[in-house]
């Protein structure tokens, strides 16, 4: 039977747990998330995953926050004056926030709402956490 490896193009489906056993993401009712092994699209703990897998198999796997979306940085906490926030868009706890650092819009977390401006985390949200993949290939395309 072929394994997937490098290069190859494959289907799968997935769920994906944080260490508490919350499901933070799943294809199953969607359909299979397709993409090219090796091409740096995902994250590397699950890439490297799926490289060796035969249609069919079922893999699990955990991946530390270095092979996932990296460790948290203290330093991306930032405060964001509200005069270069837009008048119309009211700050709330837990919303994100569409800001712009350099000519790139980034998504920010909001964790505080201070007097005169927001402190937004501008981590991904997964970062700094472990994460567990449930994998099974459904489709090696080429």
């Amino acid at each position: 039977m072929a394994e997937a490896k490098k290069g190859d193009k494959v289907r799968v489906h997935y769920t994906g747990k944080l260490s508490d056993g919350e499901v933070f993401d799943t294809s199953y009712n969607t359909s299979p998330l397709e993409f090219t092994i090796g091409s740096g699209e995902l994250i590397k703990g699950f890439d490297d995953c799926v490289d060796g897998m035969t249609v069919t198999e079922k893999r699990s796997v955990t991946i530390l926050p270095e092979d996932a979306y990296g460790i948290r940085h203290e330093h991306l906490i930032i405060d964001k004056p509200k005069e270069r926030i837009a008048e119309n868009v009211k700050p709330e706890l837990g919303h994100y926030l569409e800001i712009k650092i350099h000519n790139d819009n980034v998504r920010a977390l909001i964790v505080e709402i201070l007097d005169d401006a927001v402190k937004v985390d501008l981590n991904h949200p997964l970062a700094g956490k472990e994460l567990t993949f449930e994998i099974e290939l459904m489709e090696i395309m080429a």
